[in-house]
């Protein structure tokens, strides 16, 4: 998709439902939503077709009932949202977002291990695709 994909919580959570199922019912998804949100069945049917329309959900009959699943991944929405988030509250910057990210929460060890890993494994794919800057600090003195 190349608009971005903007959803408010509820439209998030009825996907949800589906990336975590795979696929449901209308029944299926109220009876799920029903933990968190008092929604009546008609809501949720008209949140199922909205999210059609907008070709995020894709149906198939089974009887008198549709089954819905998602026409979209979660990674796919998440990525999406984030440039989002990023062009709207950081100016497109990613390193500030990464910096506010840090600064404001508190990263267990483990956390931090793991962001430094994904850190190392991008420069070095950087590397292996030649997409590291051509500046090399060890040769400059040379």
């Amino acid at each position: 998709m190349t608009d971005p994909i903007q959803l408010s919580d509820l439209q998030l959570e009825v996907l949800r439902v589906f990336w975590d199922r795979g696929e449901a019912t209308a029944a299926q998804v109220h009876a799920d939503l029903q933990r968190t949100r008092d929604l009546a069945p008609t809501t949720v049917s008209t949140l199922l077709s909205r999210l059609e329309k907008r070709g995020l959900l894709r149906h198939r009959a089974d009887g008198r009932q549709y089954i819905y699943s998602a026409c979209i991944a979660e990674t796919e929405v998440r990525s999406s949202m984030l440039q989002r988030l990023t062009e709207f509250f950081f100016r497109g910057d990613s390193s500030a977002l990464l910096t506010h990210l840090v600064a404001s929460r508190d990263f267990d060890p483990d956390e931090l291990d793991a962001v430094e890993q994904l850190i190392r494994a991008r420069e070095s794919n950087d590397l292996d695709d030649g997409n590291a800057s051509s500046a090399d600090p060890a040769g400059e003195d040379q």
